[in-house]
């Protein structure tokens, strides 16, 4: 899908980021579908974005709902771990270059730059998984609070796997 002119005009209009748009209207359906997360948290935002991302820099989003081969690809790619991040950068550098030589910006590409940067930048408080469990013999049994630790993690490594679990339960 191509961006389109918003002032029905010729030339010099408004570029609307249709590719875009769509893969955060998708992303958006599959965490509300799932009911995973309240809408109004970091943490779904960082899911929709890691799956908008995910879907816009995979080819892009499809007609219609989802068919069975674009899922089982889209739970491949956000499969956790330093791989999708990787993929990330990689697409969105190869898609930078086209640009480059002259033409306009793409508005689609701006979004996704501005939505990565969002999810490599923020950090979210989160439970440390490696704490999880007993502690250790040598380790005073304290209060569950006490025990209970939480870090500062990237957005990413929040909303990379709410958005796995959601492609899950679509």
């Amino acid at each position: 899908m191509r961006p389109e002119r918003h002032d029905g005009t010729s030339g010099g209009g408004l570029l609307v980021p249709m590719d875009w748009m769509y893969a955060e209207y998708i992303a958006d359906e599959l965490l509300v579908t799932g009911d995973l997360m309240e809408p109004t948290t970091l943490e779904y935002r960082a899911g929709r974005d890691a799956l908008a991302l995910t879907i816009f820099l995979s080819e892009g989003a499809v007609a219609d709902a989802l068919p069975a081969a674009r899922v089982d690809e889209l739970r491949l790619l956000t499969a956790y771990g330093a791989a999708w991040r990787r993929w990330v950068c990689a697409r969105l550098d190869a898609q930078e270059r086209p640009a480059a030589e002259g033409s306009p910006a793409d508005p689609d590409l701006t979004l996704a730059r501005a939505a990565w940067r969002w999810l490599e930048e923020t950090e979210l408080l989160a439970a440390d998984l490696d704490a999880i469990g007993p502690p250790p013999p040598w380790e005073p049994a304290g209060s569950e609070e006490e025990r209970e630790a939480q870090v500062w993690t990237p957005a990413w490594q929040l909303g990379l796997p709410l958005g796995h679990l959601a492609i899950h339960l679509y």
